[in-house]
């Protein structure tokens, strides 16, 4: 047994009668660098380690539920936090639908998320890395005139949890990244565009593609004026149509359902999409930067149909968001680490993809307005009702090409119109950070609001 299994089962063995616990512990390590001008500007290593406990009281009523963390495996550290988890469910308010997650009979996958040759680049290959990121930025454009940063960054961390049900998981998860913005310049002008590589190995990592990203993204907007108001076809760029998925997914949410938090609410077996619209959450796809073979319960993930040609499915769930629902866990419990409580939600939502590639969507629209970054989304998109206003900038596409850019104008709609309008998916699906992958996305009649 590892260390960190030994520290849960050790926690889990102190239950007294009438008492639940789960203990999920973390071990992790990070590396960060970052240059300018062709020097390394800052670069830091660190390593972290904790435990979150959830204490369960039973009673006639229900269970009461108390949960503490620390920041440390420390022998006195450990026991502080079951103490406090302890106390505090004493304090909490008894539910009947509170409970721990049990195992449900279903195997987890093996999904390989630690790469075997995460180690083997040395400090100075990594620093060469993001110094050869920022040189290919620089010289990838002359209108570029500063590289405003240039990062690398990795990760390891491992994860065990235990509880008196009979759960037991652990996994080891590796990742690492390149990131770069450019600022591009022109008669007083400057735009600026990023561009990133991620991996689970820092050999998986694409100087040339970020730096190539970042500076087409900046340079394409130098000369932006305001777009004009009006409805139009609008076409998104896949890390956009990634960030409206991702939104969409916290609507599907079970524990969102329960609360009345999310526009899906009372549309189960409802047409909510276009014909064709097809939407998973899929953890056990390795290709998925949110890829999962255990959720934040210790239950096995699994593939779950979201949307189906249209119609809604079903949503994810968590143990406690199921029973209130009057269903079963759907192996989606999330959480952000040993310092919080599981929770309900989606972590690679995928939209099956159509057969055109971005060029031929964009010949299918004609005249248009292509999106490739949005402003304003946490306060202008709401999953509760389903308002979407954000800022935008991009190109104008005119006969069926992308053609001058557009700046400081807003798109409007709502969730649910936009899901209902979708003309085109594209076939070129983008592994992303985050909840969703993305693809050219054309979306129908969203109201545009510019000069």
């Amino acid at each position: 047994m590892s260390e960190l299994g030994s520290v849960v089962e050790r926690i889990i063995n102190e239950a007294k009668v009438g008492e639940g616990i789960e203990a999920y512990a973390a071990i992790g390590a990070d590396n960060e660098i970052r240059v300018y001008d062709g020097e390394v500007e800052s670069l830091s290593s660190a390593s972290s380690a904790g435990i979150g406990v959830r204490v369960l009281l039973d009673g006639d009523d229900g269970s009461r539920s108390g949960f503490a963390w620390a920041g440390s495996l420390d022998d006195d550290a450990v026991g502080r936090a079951l103490a406090d988890a302890r106390e505090n469910a004493t304090f909490a308010s008894p539910d009947p639908m509170v409970v721990l997650a049990t195992p449900d009979g279903f195997a987890p996958r093996a999904v390989p998320l630690a790469a075997p040759d995460f180690s083997a680049m040395s400090m100075d290959n990594k620093i060469a890395l993001a110094l050869e990121l920022e040189a290919l930025t620089r010289s990838g454009d002359s209108r570029v005139r500063q590289v405003d940063a240039a990062d690398y960054g990795d990760s390891e961390v491992e994860i065990a949890l235990a509880s008196t049900t009979g759960i037991r998981s652990r996994t080891e998860r590796t990742s690492a990244y390149l990131s770069v913005a450019a600022l591009a310049g022109d008669d007083g002008e400057t735009q600026t565009g990023s561009g990133f590589s991620v991996g689970r190995s820092p050999s998986e990592l694409d100087a040339s593609a970020a730096s190539r990203d970042a500076v087409e993204r900046s340079v394409r907007m130098l000369g932006a004026t305001k777009a004009s108001s009006g409805r139009s076809t609008v076409v998104f760029d896949p890390r956009v149509a990634s960030t409206i998925l991702s939104v969409i997914a916290g609507a599907l949410s079970g524990e969102a359902v329960v609360k009345g938090r999310s526009f899906f609410e009372g549309r189960l077996g409802e047409q909510v999409a276009a014909t064709g619209v097809t939407l998973v959450d899929d953890p056990t796809d390795e290709r998925a930067y949110g890829a999962a073979a255990i959720d934040g319960e210790g239950l096995a993930c699994r593939r779950n149909l979201l949307i189906d040609d249209g119609v809604l499915v079903t949503f994810v769930y968590d143990t406690v968001a199921a029973r209130r629902a009057g269903t079963v866990s759907t192996g989606s419990a999330v959480r952000g680490g040993y310092a919080g409580t599981p929770g309900a939600g989606c972590r690679a939502v995928v939209l099956q993809p159509g057969s055109e590639g971005a060029e031929e969507i964009l010949a299918q629209v004609g005249d248009g307005v292509f999106i490739q970054s949005i402003t304003g989304v946490h306060s202008g998109v709401s999953p509760v009702s389903g308002d979407f206003s954000v800022g935008a900038e991009g190109l104008m596409i005119r006969d069926g090409r992308l053609a001058e850019p557009l700046r400081e104008f807003t798109i409007a709609s709502t969730l649910q119109r936009m899901l209902q309008s979708i003309e085109a998916i594209g076939s070129d699906l983008t592994w992303l950070p985050g909840v969703a992958a993305g693809q050219t996305l054309a979306i129908g009649d969203l109201q545009i609001s510019g000069t």
